[in-house]
Formats: structure tokens, sequence, C-alpha cells
């Protein structure tokens, strides 16, 4: 899950503007913490301290002007000119000291030299009140909490042999999302790219926590609707992030009259997160005696298993699933869509996808198995090289410095909040030939980026983050896009919607929770002439057995109409 720290800087304008009286009051706080950061300043220097670059300030909201409705661009672009040679800039966005990371000799120097000071999360109140006191994983404080409960998920979740258990899983999924695009491109019809990888990743995760029953009373739509309030709460403004002193200073005044409405959807969306988890949780404990840790069992038997264990309250054990769905669903569907998109705007790219992947999915096979997966080494140069350009949380999950710090040369006071750029990394120039250039040969052997991995050992490529923070589920949600992606272009051909061209394919951006395409990608399948000869191929078997198994197999594999076509 990402952590939504920068709104657009007109929207924050506004919401500050709306609010006269917080403003004044707003000025008082901010002169007091103005002298306050001189005298420390003035002191600082004469020890020999040294801060980070920074571009001028406006009184009040600091550096917020000079933020985009990008920030990640934005950031990159002010870090290129006022910022150090060694990738550090400082801001101050309204009130918070914020250090901006955009070089992989400062990415390394945080998350790996100076692991354990900024190993912290910034404070939340909103997730604080949806995920049960910030107890999940992604936005927990440093400490003993967040020690045991990354240990349960590394240990007993996101285990090699945990995720290779829910490979039958995943190939049923995929094959539900191959069925129905394949009644697109017997009909015709445009496939709606980005609604179908959100659902699908959805229903993965879904899966896994609540077991092959997930779909019982639309538990699965259910669990997307509140991943979709999560990250409108999360992606929204919040006082607290810019002005932490006047957030609490206003506590009573803001909870009662300014942000009423906001408070009332972060109660309720608690409220039903609360209440199908609880569900969830109560219906496993009926069946708990016949899982083990190490045997079969979803997401909710496990962590059932070694609640006690690993000290785990039942609030603790809801936090950490709402987390599986807020990393899960959205950073899976936005690999997938974006890598189509980015191989229909190079089709030779996919081209060469496609040729390999259907070299080495033995004959006869309907789908692409992950058992395959190995002798694709472009499919998975294809993944890294969308997340290069793509990562879906650009500036990663803030971090928080727990105890003054000399970085590079440079003082980075305590309680300091860090900004990663992943999505600079992932561009800089200095690391990456033709950057701004879609090219997965990079990633193969012989390439400029051969060997070059997304597990934090790297710090010009961190799409996941690195260190103590990198994110556990991994080697999950790639397992999941891995298959999906190689399903997509064995057994479909891809085209554009009549009229538009490569060029016509819109890459912008929207920030938010995470970032997405500002338009949907549609593209229309047609199914691909491999599948077309097995299809005929499968009837003409089917005929001569007369095996009426089997013909309804086909059917639901390739449609009704589509096997009619072919008799």
């Amino acid at each position: 899950m990402a952590y939504h720290l920068i709104s657009s800087p007109t929207f924050l304008l506004a919401q500050l503007l709306a609010v006269a009286v917080p403003l004044l009051l707003l000025l008082l706080y901010h002169g007091s913490s103005i002298r306050r950061r001189r005298r420390s300043s003035r002191s600082a220097k004469q020890g020999g301290q040294l801060l980070p670059p920074s571009p001028p300030a406006l009184p009040i909201i600091g550096h917020l002007h000079l933020v985009s409705d990008l920030p990640h661009v934005s950031l990159r672009d002010l870090a290129a000119k006022h910022g150090g040679d060694d990738g550090l800039m400082l801001l101050r966005l309204g009130a918070v000291p914020t250090l901006v990371v955009s070089s992989p000799r400062a990415a390394e120097a945080i998350t790996r030299t100076h692991d354990h000071v900024f190993a912290s999360r910034p404070t939340s109140t909103l997730s604080d009140e949806i995920l049960y006191g910030s107890s999940d994983i992604a936005f927990s404080p440093y400490g003993e909490h967040w020690r045991q409960a990354r240990k349960l998920v590394t240990a007993h979740l996101f285990t090699v042999k945990r995720v290779h258990s829910y490979r039958c899983a995943r190939k049923e999924e995929v094959r539900l999302v191959v069925a129905k695009v394949r009644e697109a491109a017997v009909a015709g019809t445009a496939t709606d790219m980005s609604l179908a990888m959100n659902t699908f990743a959805n229903d993965i995760i879904s899966r896994a926590v609540s077991g092959k029953f997930f779909r019982a009373e639309g538990r699965n739509k259910l669990f997307r609707e509140l991943v979709e309030a999560n990250s409108d709460l999360f992606g929204g403004f919040n006082l607290e992030d810019y002005f932490p002193g006047l957030a609490r200073a206003l506590g009573f005044l803001s909870r009662r009259l300014l942000f009423l409405r906001n408070r009332r959807r972060v109660q309720e969306t608690h409220r039903r997160w609360d209440e199908l988890l609880e569900t969830i949780l109560s219906d496993h404990e009926g069946r708990r005696g016949s899982v083990s840790v190490d045997g079969g069992g979803d997401f909710t038997d496990v962590l059932l298993s070694v609640q006690t264990e690993y000290g785990m309250t039942r609030d603790h054990l809801k936090a950490i699933l709402v987390d599986m769905f807020g990393a899960g669903t959205d950073t899976s569907s936005l690999v997938l869509e974006l890598a189509m998109a980015e191989l229909m705007r190079n089709p030779q790219q996919m081209a060469k996808l496609q040729a390999q992947v259907r070299r080495h999915t033995p004959e006869g096979q309907e789908t692409v198995e992950e058992e395959n997966l190995s002798d694709m080494p472009f499919l998975r140069a294809v993944v890294k090289e969308t997340l290069r350009l793509h990562p879906p949380a650009p500036l990663l999950v803030p971090h928080l410095s727990l105890a003054d710090c000399v970085v590079d040369g440079y003082h980075v006071p305590s309680g300091t909040r860090v900004i990663i750029n992943a999505w600079a990394l992932g561009r800089d120039p200095g690391s990456w030939e033709k950057p701004e250039e879609f090219l997965p040969e990079r990633f193969m052997d012989g390439g400029s980026a051969a060997g070059v991995d997304i597990k934090g050992n790297h710090f010009h490529l961190l799409p996941f983050g690195a260190g103590r923070r990198i994110c556990p589920g991994l080697n999950f949600g790639m397992a999941t896009v891995e298959i999906m992606l190689a399903n997509l272009v064995y057994c479909f051909d891809w085209q554009l919607p009549m009229g538009m061209e490569e060029k016509d394919i819109d890459m912008t951006e929207v920030f938010g929770l995470t970032v997405h395409p500002k338009e949907k990608l549609m593209l229309v399948p047609k199914v691909a002439r491999v599948l077309q000869l097995l299809v005929n191929n499968s009837i003409v078997q089917v005929a001569d057995r007369r095996d009426s198994r089997s013909i309804m197999h086909v059917y639901g594999l390739f449609g009704v109409e589509n096997c009619m076509q072919r008799v």
C-alpha cells in the first residue's frame, strides 16, 4: 500500500483558504516555529553541521507551491535544480521537514547504511483509524510490534513454499480471465484492460485471504469496493500530513466542524472493513483444527494458527489483512495494465515477447503454466522494465528518522520525514541508457542492466523499496503478474480500437494512493492462431470420443459460439 503524502497544491490551498480562523492560528504557530528553526539552524551551523540544500520557501506553506499535480515529476525536477550532487534535497511541506532522495547513492545511504535510523513511519490519524492503530505492516512505527508482524508474514505468508502453494488458485483465476476475454474476441468487442486486471488482482488476493469460496455472498466485490474507499481516503487531503501541530491544536474543531463529512466516511469505511473481516475470521475459526501452519489453507487460516505465538490480537490480524488488499490489488493490476500499454506502444517488443512465450509453451497446452515461466527471461525483463518506468507507488511509503543522522556529510535531524523518489531513480540518466525508452533488452544477458533485480539490492531500481521496509509480498505479487501477462500474450493477439494508433495511447498519469493512467486502456483481443488450431483439434478429438465432459470443457475454454463456427 502506498501512502499519499502530497496532495495537489491547488486543492491544498483551496482547503486552507476555506478556513480563515485556522489560518490565523497557523500564522501564529508558524511564527513561533520559524523562530525555533532559526535558532536551531544557527546553532547547527556554529557546530559545523550542514543541512541538505533547499530551494527558497514561502511563509506558512513552505515549498508546497513548488509541488505539481504529479509530485514525483516535480520533485525530480526540483532536485535536479536545487538539490545536491548526491541526490539529497530538504523541503518544508507545510510545517513538516522532508528529505527528498533522488539518487541511487542517497537511496543506499537511507535504506542500507542508516537503515536502522530511518526504519520508522510518520504518524497518521487516518491509518490509526482504518488500520487498527496503524498495527499493520506498511504503516506501523518501528518497534517490537512491527518486528513481530513482519516476522510473521515473512516466515508464514510469503515464503517461496507458500507462494508456490497458490499456483493452482492462480491458474484457475487466469483461466477465468482468459475465458472472459475470449468472449470479447468472439464478439469482436474491446476489453477494458484496466477493469479486467484490477478485478483479476483483487480476486487473487480475495482467494488467498478468504479461500476458494470467496465469491460467496459477493465478498470479492465488497473487497474491491473497500480497497477503492481506502484509495479515496488515503489519496485525499489530510491536514496533519502538512501541519501536524495545527491539526492537534484544532483537533476538536476539525473533528466536529471542518472535516465532519470526511470523518464519517473514515468511520463508515472502518466499520465495513471490520464487519467483513470479523465474518471471515469467525468462519475460519470453525475449521481451524484441520489446518496446519505448513499445510494447506489460506492467509486467514495461517494467521489464526500462529496468532498466539506472535502475540497478535484479533485487531492486529485484521490490520494485516487490510494491508494485503491495499498492497496486492493496485500494484499487480497497474503493472499488468501498464505492461500491456507499453507493449502496444512498442509492437516489436510485443512480437518478441509473444514469440518467446509461444515457443516455450508445450504444444497442445491450452494456457501457460507456471513451470513454463523459467524458460521465458524476456517476460521477466518486460515486467522489470515496466516497474522501472512506472513504479505503482513512485514515492514509496515515507520513512521517518528516529535520531539525528549524518548522511553524505549533511545533518538530518530526528523527526525528519523521508521520501524516496523511486520514479526518479528508475529514470536516472547516470544509471540507465536511454532512460525514457521502453527497452526490456537492457535486463537480458549481455544488456546494460543484466543481473539487476527488484529486490532492493540495486538502488537505481526500487519499485518495492529496500532494507527493513521492503514490501514483504514482492514474490507473491510477481508470481501473479508474470503468469497473467504470459497468458495474455499467449492466448491472444491484440489490436487497438478502430481509428487508434500506437502514438494515441494516453500514458498521462493521475497521482493518488498509487499512480494510475488517466484513461482506461481499451484493447481488442483476437484469439491467437496457436489456440485456433488447438480448438479445432480439440473439437475433432471430442467428437470422436463423444465425451460430454470434454465437450463442456472445450466450450468453457473457447466459447460455445466460437466452437460452433469451427464444427
